[in-house]
Parts: C-alpha cells; sequence; structure tokens
C-alpha cells in the first residue's frame, strides 16, 4: 500500500515518513476553503475583529481534543509572531487575538500565554508560489526565542491562522526546540487541504462529536455553518 500507518497510527506516504517532524501532531478546525477562509480574510486582511471571537472558539474546539495527549499540566501557548514591521502595518497579530479568544473558553491554569518568548527577527518574503525548497529557505533564521529559561523542559503548544504546508510551523518548532523545549504541539483555525494526502482515517485524537479526518499528521474536524453577513461592516 502506498500509504502506511506510522508508529503513532496516522496513514502517511513514504516521502512523509522519512521527514522528522519538529512537532508531536498538528490539529485544525476546518479546510482553508469557502466561508472559513473568507472569515479569516475578513480578519486577517479587513480588519473586522469581531471576526475573532468566532475563530477563537473554532480554534479552542480543535484543542480541545488534545488535552489528554498533553504530558505536563501546564502547556505554554505561543502564537507564531509576526514581523514588527508587519505588526505595526496590520494593528493586531491574528493569531494572537484568535488565541486570546480561544482561551476565554477554558477555565483553570492548564493554558498560560507568552506572547514574547517567540521573536519574527526577519521578514519573509510571501510564500505564495514558492517551492518547498524555497519555502525552508525563506523562513530559515526567521524566528528566535528570546528567554529560553521560559521554554526549557516545557511543553509547548504554538497556535497560527492557517496551515498551508507547514513551513512556517516547523521553523518556529525548530526553534523552540533547540531552546529546550520538551514537545511542541501546533494548532491551527484552519488547514489548506489540497496539499495533504489523499489517504485518510481516524487519529488518535478525536473531537467529541466531530468527526476527525487525519491527513498525514494532521486533524481536521468539520466546520460548523458560518454566517459571515453578521461580521461584514
Amino acid at each position: 500500500m502506498y500509504a502506511e500507518p506510522d508508529e503513532d497510527g496516522l496513514r502517511r506516504c513514504p516521502v512523509c515518513r522519512r521527514v522528522t517532524r519538529p512537532f508531536e501532531r498538528a490539529v485544525a478546525y476546518g479546510s482553508y476553503d469557502g466561508a472559513l477562509r473568507e472569515l479569516i480574510h475578513l480578519l486577517k486582511y479587513n480588519g473586522v475583529q469581531p471576526a475573532a471571537r468566532v475563530l477563537g472558539r473554532m480554534l479552542a474546539e480543535a484543542i480541545t481534543p488534545m488535552d489528554s495527549c498533553f504530558d505536563q499540566e501546564h502547556v505554554l501557548v505561543i502564537p507564531v509572531p509576526l514581523f514588527r514591521g508587519k505588526s505595526r502595518q496590520r494593528g493586531f497579530n491574528q493569531a494572537e487575538m484568535i488565541l486570546r479568544e480561544a482561551l476565554r473558553t477554558f477555565s483553570g491554569t492548564r493554558f498560560e500565554l507568552n506572547t514574547g518568548i517567540l521573536a519574527r527577527i526577519r521578514d519573509t518574503h510571501s510564500q505564495i508560489g514558492l517551492t518547498s525548497h524555497q519555502r525552508r529557505e525563506n523562513m530559515r533564521g526567521a524566528f528566535k526565542v528570546t528567554r529560553a529559561e521560559q521554554v526549557t523542559g516545557r511543553e509547548v503548544l504554538l497556535v497560527d491562522d492557517v496551515y498551508t504546508t507547514g513551513t512556517t510551523v516547523s521553523e518556529c518548532a525548530k526553534v523552540l526546540r533547540r531552546a529546550g523545549a520538551a514537545k511542541v504541539w501546533v494548532a491551527t483555525v484552519a488547514r489548506t487541504l489540497k496539499l495533504a494526502s489523499k489517504y485518510q482515517e481516524l487519529g488518535k485524537i478525536d473531537a467529541p462529536e466531530n468527526q476527525v479526518s487525519t491527513f498525514q499528521s494532521f486533524n481536521v474536524s468539520q466546520q460548523e455553518t458560518i454566517d459571515l453577513e453578521t461580521l461584514k461592516p
């Protein structure tokens, strides 16, 4: 069979199995298309900040089933940072805004948000149209951990809005692991499924009342209906 189960029970192609992932597993709420794509664009490019609340609930739904996977009682949660120039231009980091909304749904101290540990120290070009090699080179050296002592030995949940090829979160995860992070997990609101494997099966992480499909190492739960008209200005 072309795609065979690996040691964690996930079905991946031979090429993917030869690649050592710098993160344990990645989960997403839904596919980056249709209404979900438009909702992300409303926040990211049009500054419609109420969209962050809806996206935050979706992110929380994707994160919730991961709870049993964490070994530590307290998990460090870090949004993928923007370069300072892009952050000033946009006025906000959409990953951080969505994450803050998601964390409102969780009680207790399970997740510890820290936005200052990981920094984007180099501006990068758009990844659109780049080959896999070009994407990796574009991201190489773009991130650094500013306070390694706060990462050492910790489990980290890395959060972004969209997972496309995984180049950005992989570079972040590598930097975090080099700084001493015990494990890195990834959660995003959306995943570009057209780039994922066509082979799918139920993964180890099963969201309550949501069928979860696994694309290589990626779990994507079904989407809810989104009424975009209530969010548009």
